[in-house]
């Protein structure tokens, strides 16, 4: 047997620091995540002491649920500090009943607090997305950007085919004649169709009233542009869609003047939430470890204010 390897007392030593090195790293990156979450401050805030700042609320992707923008809009609605809000939007809409919440939430906020939010479409503010939009003050979207999708859809697949030729059968016991309305294990019914179409046809005309209330106009005007098609951002502005053309650096200048800003406007953002080593060392790695709700969405069968 050949003699064990005799290592020298550097080596040692150089393990000792490398292992404190590295738990100092970790100790650190989650007393900074700790302290986030305390103080609510972020790396993108930019408030001035005293000063007065326009806070930038961030809607991205689908929206599956309005908890997160509803609880930004009541900080900084309840901040005195903060003269005005935008919702830098790209999103192509999602859930019909989290976009609606939202829309009133910024109609309260706005009515409430007397405050001025304005909404910037950076690349796409399409269905839901533009639902939330039309309650705000002013609509800003880039010449390139994609507007509307007014429009309701329900969608799922039905997997009765497969079903039978592994040769598994579903088993479903209900009272009420509609209760298994939409299981994918068999075709709808000619009454079950029928009902859902009632289904979204309600939702399609909240959706028309709602947006013609927010943008001032009539649901005459709205309702012939409300055909699930989107505009770009160009197309948008004669068809009364949006307020001005201009990407978000306009929104932000021309809301400063409107709330009396003079030069450059401080801005102040959400905190942002744990993410990477700290989130998977405090359990909070869900997007990391497990599929996105979003990337689910094909698969959850329900009513969506959402362009595809």
């Amino acid at each position: 047997m050949a003699p064990p390897v005799r290592r020298s007392p550097w080596f040692w030593v150089a393990i000792i620091v490398a292992t404190v090195a590295v738990a100092a790293v970790l100790m650190a990156a989650m007393f900074k995540s700790a302290m986030k979450d305390l103080t609510g401050s972020s790396s993108t805030s930019t408030t001035a002491f005293g000063g007065s700042s326009i806070a930038v609320i961030d809607v991205d992707g689908v929206i599956l649920d309005a908890d997160k923008v509803d609880k930004e809009l009541r900080k900084f609605g309840d901040d005195s500090s903060v003269k005005a809000i935008i919702l830098h939007i790209n999103s192509p809409g999602g859930g019909a009943a989290a976009s609606q919440e939202i829309y009133h939430e910024v109609l309260r906020v706005r009515a409430e607090k007397h405050k001025k939010i304005v909404a910037s479409v950076e690349s796409v503010g399409a269905s839901g997305a533009y639902y939330i939009a039309s309650a705000c003050d002013k609509i800003y979207a880039n010449d390139a950007s994609v507007v509307g999708s007014i429009g309701v859809i329900m969608e799922w697949t039905n997997y009765g085919d497969l079903m039978k030729w592994v040769k598994l059968k579903s088993v479903v016991i209900h009272a009420g004649e509609l209760k298994d309305a939409g299981d994918p294990t068999h075709d709808m019914t000619p009454k079950e169709a029928a009902y859902f179409q009632g289904l979204v046809d309600n939702m399609y005309g909240q959706f028309v009233h709602d947006v013609a209330a927010g943008r001032h106009t009539s649901e005459d005007v709205i309702r012939p542009l409300a055909t699930g098609q989107v505009w770009t951002g160009q197309q948008s502005l004669p068809l009364g869609l949006i307020d001005k053309v201009g990407g978000f650096r306009v929104a932000l200048m021309d809301t400063a003047k409107d709330v009396g800003i003079s030069g450059e406007p401080s801005i102040v953002k959400p905190s942002t939430g744990r993410k990477g080593l700290a989130a998977l060392l405090n359990g909070d790695a869900d997007d990391l470890l497990l599929p996105s709700p979003a990337r689910m969405l094909n698969q959850a069968p329900g009513f969506y204010f959402m362009w595809k």
